[in-house]
């Protein structure tokens, strides 16, 4: 069993007043995913909506023909599961755990009772909706107008910003289904970007060494979301210290993965 973790090391859950926390906590139950653990199929109903600790969620969009590519990625800034309040009960992508780790799942209904109350949980969640929705756009310019190495380069940053250290476990079969391209193209990428002696990689695994190579080298696009993702939330108070009181630990089973999968080399 996983050790208990401080939901308000989710910048949401600790940017809510302690009224609405404590409406909340008891509700709370701390998840373990693993990678490659699908939280939500396309189409599926939402029971849950997950807040992130330690574990980075990527949403993808599928084709009719299987490919796939990712429109966003969530980690401890966010939550999954926005279009529970958004009107539906369902949602058009896929979500998976691209990083294993801890979060906080709560039950839908539970979520919608506190935003309908129409208070500042409310206007937090519309706010961070606002900043995701930027992601996505800027992730479909990027996609189209920058090369695999800018793109690269975006992922790998937005990617640390959601860790606390420099080391992903990842393979380039499985970026290459982030970004929708071929797999050849991330080997060259990868390669550049560890000539330049920015990173390092072997099977499976990448580490930053010269995060500021990558900022210099990056497109505009990662800039523009860190920037409207501060503007819209970085005047967010985050509550710290305050006892708790969530449900134990619980596993998130998994349930599939996308094709190519976790299967690939570095």
């Amino acid at each position: 069993m996983n050790s208990r973790i401080d939901p308000n090391q989710n910048h949401l859950l600790g940017a809510l007043l302690d009224t609405e926390f404590d409406r909340l906590a008891p509700h709370l139950e701390q998840v373990s995913m693993l990678l490659g653990d699908v939280l939500y199929e396309s189409g599926g109903k939402l029971q849950y909506v997950y807040f992130p600790v330690t574990a980075i969620v990527s949403l993808h969009y599928l084709l009719e023909n299987g490919g796939s590519s990712e429109i966003a990625g969530v980690g401890n800034e966010g939550l999954v599961g926005v279009s529970l309040f958004m009107g539906g009960d369902t949602t058009p992508s896929r979500a998976i755990v691209q990083t294993g780790g801890l979060g906080y799942r709560l039950k839908a209904h539970i979520l919608m009772e506190e935003f309908n109350r129409a208070g500042p949980l409310l206007r937090l969640l519309l706010r961070y909706t606002q900043a995701l929705l930027t992601q996505m756009s800027q992730t479909a310019v990027c996609n189209r107008h920058h090369s695999v190495e800018q793109q690269l380069c975006r992922w790998l940053l937005l990617t640390l910003d959601r860790m606390s250290g420099n080391d992903l476990t990842i393979t380039q079969e499985l970026i290459a289904n982030m970004l929708g391209v071929r797999r050849e193209g991330v080997t060259e990428a990868a390669g550049k970007l560890q000539n330049y002696g920015f990173i390092s990689y072997r099977r499976g695994h990448i580490t930053v060494i010269d995060r500021l190579g990558l900022e210099d080298h990056v497109c505009e696009c990662y800039g523009v979301v860190k920037k409207e993702f501060a503007r819209l939330l970085s005047d967010a108070p985050q509550r710290q210290g305050k006892d708790l009181s969530v449900a134990p630990v619980t596993v998130v089973r998994k349930t599939g993965y996308i094709h190519g999968g976790i299967h690939g080399s570095l």
